[in-house]
């Protein structure tokens, strides 16, 4: 208990200065976790304790995420949700798998990292459309549809790397029947949940605790990842009450999640890098295609270049996902690669995000001028 509390204190000072210049917290808790753990210091180390309680940090995230996968909503967006979704796809997974072929890697671990290179922080996205006041702005909406195109796409991967240890057909069947009958009961009672969300006891904040810790119990037994039952029950309850179930869920997932980010910094070793060139050339290429597909998704979306480049300044940043995917498949020699690409992006993607309108401008004059 005495690591969770220095690596406490130390990340409540580092929010407060996050706070005061309006900057993202998330890579600063990383680097916090780098210099007090392994890689650093060596005053905290992991335990059950710390782990228990980052885990749950993930379940919350995963949660309300699904809150986001609303299908209705999916629906109605569809052709510029696909056609966005897909490019940011097809140019990211592809470049990150690529890079990871090209530095040796091994199959699955380069599939690993192209989803850590593919998948940006949506927490450091919102925040930063949220902070800078740009929710206003159409750019904006493409921002948040692409983030929820991504998150089902970890679905995806989700449910590809899982099949490597357990069947695919049995993952697939599971999430069906659970998917089914969750839906079906949110559906059945919606306007009792409705009606249960909306007070103001402790009774819902209880049940959605109760409901990811259920997860994890159901996980345990039938064999599939409890990350996909929380999305499955995020989404379900979306039908009925996503606003207030995500004010609810809010405060378990920002105190889990910080104790999540410091202790994978603490838990980083950076014994196993790459050559410090073929490491940077892995970042400035993540910050890079980033930028190409952003270019081309406010071409194709808004008919503008530049709308590209606000889309990419504020989904340059890879975060909790990309941490996501390494922890729970990467390999010893993944997990420093996408801790470094994640502390430099999400760097970069803080202060692009909060500077995109100079940095819009600088871009227009180099166009005008050509």
């Amino acid at each position: 208990m005495e690591g969770i509390a220095i690596a406490l204190a130390a990340c409540v000072g580092v929010a407060l200065i996050c706070r005061r210049y309006a900057i993202p917290p998330i890579p600063f808790y990383i680097i916090t976790g780098l210099l007090l753990g392994t890689a650093g210091l060596g005053i905290v180390e992991t335990s059950d304790v710390s782990e228990w309680i980052a885990h749950m940090g993930l379940l919350f995230l995963l949660f309300t995420m699904g809150l986001h996968l609303h299908p209705g909503e999916v629906a109605k967006r569809r052709g510029s949700f696909l056609i966005a979704g897909i490019i940011d796809l097809c140019v990211n997974f592809t470049a990150g798998f690529a890079v990871a072929f090209i530095i040796g890697l091994p199959l699955y671990d380069a599939l690993v990292i192209a989803g850590a290179f593919y998948i940006s922080s949506s927490a450091i996205a919102l925040s930063s459309l949220i902070d800078n006041r740009k929710l206003g702005f159409r750019e904006s909406d493409t921002v948040i549809w692409l983030m929820v195109f991504e998150d089902i796409m970890l679905v995806a991967l989700l449910i590809l790397f899982t099949a490597q240890e357990v069947s695919p057909f049995r993952i697939i069947g599971m999430i069906l029947f659970v998917a089914i009958a969750a839906f079906a009961c949110v559906w059945k009672f919606q306007g009792q949940l409705k009606q249960f969300f909306a007070r103001e006891d402790e009774l819902p904040i209880l049940a959605v605790f109760l409901a990811v810790v259920m997860a994890v119990a159901v996980s345990e037994v039938t064999g599939v990842p409890d990350s996909l039952f929380v999305i499955i029950l995020g989404s379900a309850v979306s039908l009925a009450a996503a606003d207030r179930a995500e004010v609810v869920a809010r405060p378990f997932r920002e105190v889990f999640l910080v104790v999540f980010f410091v202790f994978f910094g603490i838990s980083v070793s950076f014994s196993g890098l790459p050559p410090l060139l073929i490491l940077a050339s892995v970042i400035v290429l993540a910050i890079i295609t980033k930028l190409v597909s952003a270019l081309v998704i406010g071409k194709a979306i808004h008919g503008r270049v530049l709308s590209g480049v606000d889309i990419w300044t504020d989904t340059a940043s890879r975060g909790e996902f990309s941490i996501l995917l390494a922890l729970l498949y990467g390999s010893p020699a993944v997990v420093p690669i996408v801790a470094a690409m994640v502390v430099v992006t999400s760097c970069v993607g803080s202060f692009t995000g909060k500077y995109s309108k100079p940095i819009r401008r600088w871009c227009g004059r180099i166009i005008v001028g050509k």
